[in-house]
């Protein structure tokens, strides 16, 4: 049995297929296997020919790839500028006038800025980090809303060579003065406020909090956006639009090594410390413009993209800064919740802008299933073409109604599989060539090359283990920033020669890949290591589930037992020992959650990442970590008060 072999169960069956849609085959960029043919006879040659088409070089490199596990270097020598590559190419192409961002406001306000004028933008603000000291090799702290100025911030810090962290606007004032200081930043831009749920969230003042307690910052620069009352010091803050009034035009593109860093984003550590993620110039460009371009199927002459993430995480570097503009796409920024002013929200910025490709998470996937058919029914969305979901492993039935509801039906969906470190997508369909499965990210992407272990690192052909990538790849993180021991600790010591990603995956019978979340989140019921994300899909595959979540909690008998938190659909109703029946019906009596609570909300970060962590919590009847994080702190109150009521499970 794999529980004897410690490794993860493989419980859920699917059997849905869906060819790519013949309508849409006709005009893919990829409609067979000749790019994984060529990927396979030869990966390093395969991504210098991409780098090589897909990007701009002052400089060509001498050798494509140094592998000195665990530390790569790519296109070395070669030299390129990362800004001139997202901007100046296509204007001097003829291109300046094509919209790159239409922006909208969560009050209602837009912005329509095309891709001179960005460049514009840009060659001013890097004039500006050079008035304020700013040089090659500088860390700028970036901490703002989903306004059109983080993506000129963070195009001006590459143009001249300065590395930027940029920490969402959700984190709170300690967050921020930990990144901070671990980078020994010079420069932290933010704003006065933004706007969210209809109301200004104030970032200065969170901003002035951490600065009490970061010595290395010179300057700060503030966007005016939320109108809020601030705290402006004098001699250290700036505002925003007075630099900009005085700032040049006149501003080349310098030529960065391949090698360069280009930025860190820090992710949460086990320990305790975030981690500053390293990826450099050459190599992360031509990994999220070549996924970019050939996961989405990318037209730029006729596509309008949406990725609804924020700046401040990984997809929002990768997949709405750095790879669309590097692409020439239209793309559009939306700056607030997608409930406000009502739940049709994104429905409408789709059918107003004429968006084709809609990228986002299965957390709102899910809460839009829970809202109802008739949000989406409001709005004409023929436009798209293409879905996507990125951040965690999506379930069949999400899958499903996301295709049905949102694509009609008609829309191939690309479910991706990637981190904060891999840079870039590195598992996924390309939806001219992969018949999809409804819940599976399908094969690792040409250039990719994956393998399911088990425990022992031997490699698995079918059935649940762990997910790791045996050769080095363009995008890779560099190393965490000031830590090269704690970089080989975490992603290196398991297997030695190969990375580990820390996420679980199984292999069905037909070779595709099933993401089953983190191996932290595997449970141990009785001997039996379960995936969270299995007994979640067989929950919400019940019609009126909108939502689930499952922990495992301690318990005397069975070592973990599994404790599920359910969100029912608009106007259902079902009782919970029915739906203990249909998980053991779905994948097996072993499955069956020994408490469901029902809830109308789940906690979720801002960036809607359920916190499983504070779930285990009210599951154990501990006292509750760090909140400060989530979208809605009284949603955990709610279920400690229902788990205190609760009759034990006989």
């Amino acid at each position: 049995m794999a529980g004897e072999q410690n490794n993860i169960d493989d419980l859920l069956l699917e059997n849905r297929k869906f060819p790519p849609p013949v309508d849409f085959q006709k005009n893919a960029l990829v409609a067979g296997t000749f790019l994984y043919d060529e990927a396979r006879a030869d990966d390093e040659g395969f991504w210098a020919r991409q780098a090589a088409e897909l990007l701009h070089w002052d400089t060509d490199w001498h050798t494509i790839c140094e592998w000195n596990l665990p530390y790569a270097k790519w296109f070395v020598g070669g030299q390129l500028n990362v800004s001139f590559n997202c901007l100046d190419r296509h204007v001097l192409a003829g291109r300046g006038d094509k919209v790159a961002i239409h922006w909208e406001g969560e009050p209602g306000d837009t912005r329509t800025i095309t891709y001179a004028q960005l460049l514009d933008e840009t060659k001013k603000f890097a004039n500006v980090l050079k008035s304020l000291g700013v040089a090659k090799g500088d860390r700028v702290n970036i901490y703002l809303p989903m306004v059109p100025e983080a993506a000129v911030a963070m195009l001006a810090c590459a143009r001249i060579g300065a590395a930027h962290s940029v920490v969402f606007g959700g984190f709170s004032s300690q967050a921020l003065a930990d990144r901070i200081n671990d980078a020994s930043a010079k420069v932290l831009i933010t704003a006065d406020g933004g706007y969210r749920r209809g109301e200004v969230f104030a970032l200065k003042p969170a901003a002035d909090e951490a600065l009490a307690n970061t010595p290395t910052i010179e300057h700060v620069v503030v966007v005016k956006r939320g109108g809020n009352d601030v705290n402006m010091v004098d001699g250290r803050d700036h505002w925003y639009h007075d630099l900009m009034a005085e700032a040049s035009l006149d501003c080349p593109a310098e030529p960065m090594d391949s090698e360069q860093l280009l930025f860190l984003l820090y992710t949460s550590g086990t320990t305790g410390k975030p981690k500053g993620i390293m990826h450099t110039t050459g190599g992360y460009l031509t990994h999220v413009t070549y996924t970019h371009k050939y996961v989405f199927d990318l037209h730029p002459e006729s596509d309008v993209y949406w990725c609804t993430a924020d700046v401040g995480w990984i997809t929002g570097h990768s997949y709405i800064v750095y790879g669309p503009l590097s692409n020439g796409a239209t793309q559009v920024i939306y700056e607030g919740v997608p409930n406000f002013p009502g739940n049709d929200r994104l429905w409408s910025i789709v059918e107003k802008y004429g968006v084709t490709i809609f990228y986002t998470a299965p957390t709102a996937i899910r809460t839009f299933m829970k809202w109802g058919d008739q949000e989406p029914a409001k709005h004409d969305m023929s436009s798209l073409r293409l879905l996507g979901s990125v951040g965690e492993p999506i379930n069949p039935e999400a899958w499903m109604w996301y295709r049905d509801t949102i694509g009609r039906g008609t829309c191939p969906v690309v479910d991706t599989w990637w981190q904060t470190e891999t840079g870039g997508i590195m598992i996924s369909p390309l939806p001219g060539a992969t018949t999809l499965k409804p819940g599976s990210a399908t094969f690792p992407l040409p250039g990719i090359t994956a393998e399911v272990v088990d425990e022992s690192g031997a490699r698995i052909d079918h059935g649940g283990g762990y997910l790791t990538l045996t050769r080095p790849w363009p995008g890779m993180l560099r190393g965490i920033w000031g830590d090269p021991e704690r970089y080989k600790e975490t992603y290196w010591s398991r297997y030695g020669d190969r990375y580990f990603a820390g996420d679980g995956a199984k292999l069905d019978a037909d070779g595709y890949l099933w993401l089953l979340g983190r191996v932290d989140d595997v449970m141990n019921v009785s001997g039996h290591r379960i995936s969270t994300t299995e007994v979640e899909s067989a929950l919400v595959s019940h019609p009126a589930v909108a939502e689930a979540a499952v922990v495992g909690a301690n318990d005397a008998t069975t070592g973990q037992a599994i404790i599920a938190y359910v969100t029912l659909r608009g106007g259902s109703s079902v009782d919970e020992g029915d739906l203990r029946n249909h998980v053991a019906k779905e994948i097996g009596a072993i499955a069956k959650p020994k408490t469901i609570y029902f809830t109308p909300e789940l906690p979720k970060t801002r960036s809607g990442k359920i916190m499983r962590r504070l779930l285990r919590d009210v599951a154990e009847g501990r006292n509750l970590g760090d909140t400060t994080t989530l979208a809605d702190a009284s949603v955990v109150n709610e279920l400690q008060k229902r788990a205190a009521e609760a009759p034990s499970e006989d």
